[in-house]
């Protein structure tokens, strides 16, 4: 589906789910005074964040277009101690098919087949994910490294990595060790995700910094600047299992790390705000900071992913709105 409008978000083309050649980092020897010298204004940073909303008010054909680029940006996750292989192979079906295809013909857009970017699974999963996404050219993410505290000896955390990766993970989420971060133990912390990274071997990898548990903004910038320089493809938001995920004043901080990273070595890094993205409209909030700060060439999976479970039945709900003029019950929007 194309936007007619110029500068719009799809520049005329909608993802597909189809492999991403992402840019991979190589990392840098940490120099810890770039890494602390942000010094973050929580006001400005704040009052940039709110005005996206009422400057950004997106109807009609752009809405549609805009949405259906979310879908291919989602990890679609399902991280819960009760989930099964049939529970998580159910996910992935939706994940070859997110929208109905009737929809689709509905919208105008049935030459495309929108495909998520990813499923996210805990390791013991990964086989399941593997054998249903086969050929599908879908991601398979596992989170890592003690997920969510992140609380393992160094050694088991590794250890996990590399067995989610043997099992046929394609993109591995690890988590920090928060401590090192709120007691200024930034070499420890550099070391440990450079670690992390040589343990993934040809796997992507996104480190989550848990923001909600990092003491301020300036601790924000600081942790993404560490985690950049040694070797993190993607830095991502949260773990969703914090008291306070993904804010998108946060998003900002770590946005412009991103930026800072890129001008200093000329790697273009991902960023993957999760936790908390439960509406379309939350969606589209994290489409347009992201495009407004680091480029419209910038949504696209290879380097913006969403990390989100329950937001694609909004999604699908708003563009059967779009299609029939009336909104549909989430129960005829099942995720599996």
């Amino acid at each position: 589906m194309r936007d007619p409008r110029p500068g719009s978000i799809t520049d005329g083309t909608v993802p597909t789910g189809r492999p991403v050649d992402g840019v991979r980092n190589p990392g840098q020897p940490l120099d810890l005074d770039w890494a602390l010298a942000t010094r973050v204004n929580r006001s400005a940073v704040e009052r940039r964040a709110a005005s996206l909303a009422p400057r950004r008010a997106i109807k009609g054909l752009a809405q549609t277009a805009w949405l259906l680029k979310a879908i291919g940006l989602l990890d679609l996750t399902t991280l819960a101690g009760d989930d099964t292989a049939g529970r998580v192979g159910r996910l992935c079906g939706k994940a070859r098919q997110p929208i109905r295809p009737d929809l689709l013909e509905a919208l105008g857009a049935g030459d495309i087949a929108p495909r998520v970017a990813a499923v996210c699974v805990y390791s013991a999963q990964v086989p399941t994910v593997v054998r249903v996404l086969a050929g599908s050219g879908i991601g398979v993410c596992a989170v890592s490294t003690g997920f969510p505290a992140g609380q393992l000896p160094l050694g088991l955390r590794l250890d996990q990595v590399r067995a989610a990766v043997e099992a046929g993970a394609t993109e591995i989420d690890i988590v920090i060790h928060r401590p090192l971060a709120l007691t200024g133990r930034w070499q420890q912390l550099y070391d440990e995700v450079a670690a992390c990274k040589a343990a993934c071997g040809p796997a992507s990898m996104k480190t989550i910094l848990a923001t909600g548990e990092l003491a301020s903004l300036t601790q924000v910038a600081a942790a993404s600047r560490v985690c950049l320089q040694a070797g993190s493809d993607f830095i991502k938001t949260s773990t969703g299992k914090e008291r306070v995920n993904a804010t998108l004043p946060v998003g900002l901080v770590m946005l412009r790390a991103l930026r800072d990273y890129e001008a200093r070595s000329g790697v273009a890094c991902g960023f993957k705000p999760a936790g908390g993205i439960a509406t379309a409209k939350d969606a589209l909030a994290w489409l347009r900071l992201v495009r407004e700060e680091l480029g419209p060439e910038r949504v696209h999976p290879g380097s913006l992913r969403l990390g989100a479970s329950s937001v694609l039945a909004d999604i699908e709900r708003q563009l059967e709105h779009r299609a029939t003029g009336r909104y549909s019950s989430y129960r005829r929007h099942p995720l599996g």
